[in-house]
């Protein structure tokens, strides 16, 4: 139960965001969520969308550098502790999470807690086991 990442890389200068918003905007792919990382001279864009494949091509007809990644999407309540509890979760199975970003949906009062791990499967299956929900892409949607 993956989710599709897409990971832009661009220069770090002024107006990359913005254009890399415009071409997805005129393709009309709406983004689920947006992160930035970025060094001296150039940043990582990660990005979430329904249909990564199709952003994806886009992105690469328009001469970006894009590569999809799996990564998992655990819905959590909008409340103190419950990214605590994740953590706990995964920190104590001796799971490292390499890096993490949030959704947050006030409309059905839940937040999406996105992250990158070595091994997505063993990670889904001690979630779960934990009583935490993993969505997929579709349920992401979904609760748009």
């Amino acid at each position: 139960m993956n989710v599709k990442q897409i990971s832009i890389f661009t220069e770090n200068k002024p107006g990359r965001i913005a254009a890399l918003c415009k071409t997805l905007s005129e393709n009309n792919i709406d983004l689920y969520s947006i992160s930035v990382a970025e060094a001296a001279d150039f940043g990582i864009i990660r990005i979430l969308v329904e249909d990564a494949y199709t952003a994806a091509t886009v992105l690469r007809d328009a001469d970006y550098v894009c590569s999809l990644t799996d990564v998992i999407s655990i819905e959590v309540n909008d409340e103190p502790g419950a990214l605590a509890k994740i953590g706990s979760v995964i920190g104590d199975a001796g799971i490292n999470i390499e890096y993490m970003y949030s959704v947050t949906n006030r409309r059905i009062g839940k937040a999406y807690m996105i992250i990158r791990v070595t091994d997505n499967q063993e990670c889904i299956q001690i979630l779960q086991k934990a009583g935490l929900k993993v969505v997929s892409q579709e349920e992401m949607k979904l609760a748009k």
